[in-house]
């Protein structure tokens, strides 16, 4: 088991490749406190891993918050009587439109996509210094390696993922804390649809989205297990070496 014993924290946990994340780590052998908003999908999520013999906690909460990230991780050090791994899923798809900005959407954006993981991170290292390490994991994307026409307020939070992720890699590498960020390309979960235009007909948005898979190399939309399993590797003493990394899992997408 590649995660056996290890204590871990999964924001965005209640669907798509936060939630595999949640069932692939317990599979390991790690102990997995589950936060997200929707309460219902999260039950589900922890009832899952029980089942599969597994543990987890799950907790509700609104990480735009700053305060309530502060507590979640309070709480999950509580629960599981420590913290060795922080896997920051959380995010959400920014603004499509540029030239009539709202501004509300725009902070928004950029407060779950780069503040949130900064709050958890920071209130998470003290628990993780106590153990004599830890590896903590970010979610950007393949927009925060290369442009996004479809949305430059989402590729500009992404840039700032990589980069917040390997800043605090280089601040934090003396205490044995690794920090690394995987950067999904297209993948197949429910949030998919929400980088399309919402007012677009059905075989417009259908088109749109067939144009995207049609520029993977590997010619197919990837699966949130995919996603799940290179965080697994980056938070594993298997990339005991590896810290600052940016990992692309794309099908390709990146490497043109």
């Amino acid at each position: 088991m590649r995660l056996k014993n290890k204590l871990a924290v999964i924001t965005a946990a209640a669907s798509g490749m936060g939630a595999a994340g949640c069932e692939v780590f317990a599979r390991e052998g790690a102990t997995v406190f589950a936060i997200d908003i929707n309460k219902k999908n999260l039950d589900e999520v922890v009832a899952r891993v029980g089942r599969a013999g597994g543990k987890a906690y799950g907790m509700v909460a609104d990480l735009l918050d700053p305060d309530n990230c502060r507590k979640a991780i309070a709480e999950a050090a509580a629960q599981m009587g420590g913290i060795d791994i922080l896997w920051n899923h959380a995010g959400i798809p920014g603004l499509r439109d540029v030239e009539d900005l709202d501004l509300d959407g725009y902070a928004k954006t950029m407060d779950l996509n780069i503040r949130t993981g900064l709050v958890m991170s920071g209130a998470a290292i003290a628990h993780m210094r106590k153990r004599g390490g830890g590896a903590i994991v970010f979610t950007a994307s393949t927009a925060g390696l290369v442009g996004a026409s479809v949305s430059p307020v989402y590729s500009a939070a992404k840039f700032g993922v990589v980069g917040m992720g390997k800043s605090l890699a280089l601040r934090y590498a003396e205490e044995k804390i690794r920090v690394n960020v995987v950067c999904p390309g297209p993948i197949e979960t429910p949030m998919f649809p929400d980088f399309f235009d919402p007012n677009a007909s059905k075989e417009v948005a259908l088109a749109a989205q067939a144009k995207v898979v049609a520029a993977i190399p590997l010619a197919r939309m990837g699966q949130a297990i995919e996603v799940a399993n290179a965080a697994l590797w980056l938070a594993s003493d298997e990339a005991s070496f590896v810290t600052g990394a940016a990992l692309p899992v794309d099908g390709g997408f990146t490497a043109r």
